[in-house]
């Protein structure tokens, strides 16, 4: 079904630099624009990549008088002849109304600053993203974050999250958004100290350390982490081959004192002795098969298997398995 043109305003002005509330502003418009009409066309242009004829052309009814949304991007470097052109259309979609909406965006300044003043004084629906540096403002938008996820936030979480994550909106959004599903939607300061500990502290050989240990649930977790936060996938295979490796030759060694050992095998006593408590879990049979698994999935993230991440996801199950074999 569709609605009438005029209830979505023909012309707004999307004013300031920050980047995430600006493009949530551009897909709000456009979003609107299709659940009045699913066959909304959008096009987005930069400002500098456009002369004025061609912006006629981008403006102008449809022969089918299909609706469409036109974004000019990067408005604030429009030359005067365009952004005379720019509200010359404007002025004449708040008149006429025809199915177009026209989205501009502006940083607020540059030097087409005359742009803003025409544009309010056209009738445009303003919404301002302006640069969120204020530590109250960023702790304002946490809470609006966890709030649109469908939940809620102490002050102490609120402050944590942003010592933790810092000022980058992204960063925040996603992790807010993750909180609060993981939390259950009461996300306090414990929960943000598990999600930055969890974030710190996944590596491929944190993968590798919970598998040669047995820990299922833990090595799946970590993987799982691993791989949205996008360590490659062939890191997590080496450090899958260099735990189960180190095992086996400290294993093959017998009982003996870690530091001479670690001078034989050329490897630090540190990992000497990880590898010696985790050694106690393992007998040969298990160890030959983890060889086995690690070779294989080695192959498998390198190309041989269609999907890499779901072979990660098999092999640590397998090395789990293969414990206590």
């Amino acid at each position: 079904m569709k609605v009438p043109a005029g209830t979505l305003a023909p012309l707004h002005l999307i004013l300031g630099e920050e980047e995430l509330l600006v493009e949530r502003a551009v897909k709000a418009v456009v979003d609107a624009a299709r659940r009045a009409d699913a066959q909304t066309e959008a096009r987005r242009v930069r400002a500098t990549d456009l002369a004025p004829g061609e912006l006629d052309e981008l403006v102008s009814p449809s022969l089918f008088a299909q609706r469409r949304v036109v974004v000019v991007g990067a408005a604030h470097e429009a030359g005067k002849d365009l952004a005379d052109a720019v509200l010359d259309h404007a002025r004449h979609l708040v008149a006429e109304a025809e199915g177009m909406v026209l989205v501009v965006v502006h940083s607020g300044g540059g030097r087409a600053k005359a742009l803003i003043d025409g544009l309010r004084a056209a009738g445009a629906v303003v919404t301002e993203c302006p640069r969120i540096t204020r530590f109250d403002d960023r702790a304002g938008f946490v809470r609006d974050e966890v709030a649109r996820a469908g939940g809620r936030i102490s002050a102490g979480a609120v402050t944590a999250l942003l010592d933790a994550v810092g000022s980058d909106l992204r960063e925040l959004a996603c992790a807010a958004a993750q909180l609060s599903m993981d939390s259950g939607g009461s996300v306090d300061e414990a929960a943000v100290r598990r999600y930055h500990r969890g974030r710190a502290e996944v590596t491929g050989f944190s993968v590798a350390e919970k598998a040669m240990t047995g820990d299922r649930a833990g090595a799946l977790e970590t993987l799982r982490w691993a791989m949205q936060l996008g360590v490659p996938h062939v890191l997590v295979a080496d450090a899958l081959a260099d735990a189960v490796r180190t095992v086996a030759r400290v294993s093959a060694s017998g009982r003996a004192d870690p530091y001479q050992l670690a001078s034989t095998l050329g490897m630090p006593p540190w990992k000497v002795k990880k590898a010696m408590a985790q050694a106690r879990g393992w007998e040969r049979e298990g160890l030959t098969k983890a060889i086995q698994l690690v070779a294989t999935v080695n192959a498998d993230v390198k190309g041989a298997a269609a999907d890499a991440e779901y072979a990660l996801e098999r092999t640590v199950l397998a090395l789990c398995a293969a414990r206590r074999r």
